[in-house]
């Protein structure tokens, strides 16, 4: 029996290094960044989704309790997929504000890539709605609260990741709108940078997203998930600095201050009704919970992670999906 447990062990630690290694990045164009096995939730729920890999060509994915790290119920889908990243911060999207879509991608090898799949799954049950597969090189972007509309990045160089479009689509059609999504007041002006940072409004209605402004002016980009338009938020002080990649965005819990912190120093806030950028009056309101922020990661740590991940692909193989069959 010793020897048994020892195995289970040792077998668990190999589930968990391939589930930190073998999916090394989702969509953003730069690898390295996966969010899979710290997952995804939204303010208000229950329960966190996570992936991992599972081996040959496989992925678990399950819904695990917030509170104390149970599983509520796990699938094995075919293909690798995983929970986006969207930001080099590690933020996590794809769950819906209302819980009931939830949206994997596969995990990127190289860039740029001729084709791009999505999996779009019924969240509360995880069964596989459809598939998209996609021409051309994209990365998930923000998805609306009630889960019917889904935001992307379509990388327009193959040079240059920086240049970009965003664009949606309707999950319903499975089709990209004919135009990207532009801010009114500066559709002439081409949106560049890489995402550092990413923060959600407590309805899941707007995305901000912290960009460095590609060597030029740093800004954040305010995504409209409900009505499909956006807002460009210069930050003209950020210009020039050093520690781009040391911001991070966070908001308060009624949703009316954004603000741009360097560790516990706010250096700006935002107003998220009127867009207008000032320096900090008083202490930031209490950010909002980090998507990396749960008792695996803060607790129980790589050995826990490995013995769920045996358990899952255990329970998973039971409940085997067929992605082929789902096709969009």
């Amino acid at each position: 029996m010793t020897r048994r447990i020892l195995g289970l062990l040792g077998s668990a630690a190999i589930v968990a290094g391939a589930a930190a290694g073998t999916a090394s990045a989702d969509g953003l164009p730069v690898l390295g960044v996966d969010v899979g096995s710290t997952g995804v939730t939204v303010p208000g729920a229950a329960a966190r989704y996570v992936t991992l890999w599972s081996g040959q060509k496989t992925t678990v994915v399950a819904r695990v309790r917030r509170n104390g790290g149970r599983v509520d119920r796990s699938r094995l889908l075919e293909g690798t997929f995983t929970i986006p990243a969207v930001a080099y911060d590690g933020s996590a999207s794809g769950l819906s504000a209302d819980g009931k879509v939830l949206v994997l991608i596969q995990p990127r090898l190289s860039f740029p890539r001729a084709r791009t799949s999505f999996a779009v799954l019924d969240a509360r049950h995880l069964r596989v709605l459809k598939v998209l597969r996609l021409p051309g090189d994209f990365s998930f972007d923000a998805i609306s609260p009630s889960g019917g509309r889904i935001y992307l990045i379509q990388y327009l160089s193959a040079n240059d990741p920086t240049k970009y479009a965003v664009r949606a689509l309707d999950l319903g059609t499975g089709r990209l709108l004919p135009e990207p999504v532009v801010d009114p007041h500066e559709a002439d002006e081409q949106m560049r940078g890489q995402p550092l940072s990413r923060a959600m409004s407590p309805d899941g209605r707007w995305a901000y997203t912290l960009y460095d402004g590609n060597g030029k002016t740093p800004f954040v980009h305010a995504l409209d998930t409900s009505r499909a338009t956006a807002r460009c938020i210069d930050l003209d002080s950020l210009e020039g600095s050093k520690d781009l990649w040391r911001l991070r965005l966070t908001i308060g819990g009624d949703g009316k201050q954004l603000a741009v912190r360097n560790g516990s120093q706010t250096e700006l806030v935002v107003s998220t009704k009127t867009f207008a950028v000032s320096s900090p009056s008083a202490p930031a309101a209490a950010p909002q919970e980090s998507s990396l922020t749960w008792p695996w990661a803060a607790g129980a740590g790589a050995l826990a992670l490995a013995l769920a991940a045996v358990g899952l692909v255990v329970a998973a193989q039971r409940k085997n999906v067929n992605l082929s069959e789902t096709q969009h």
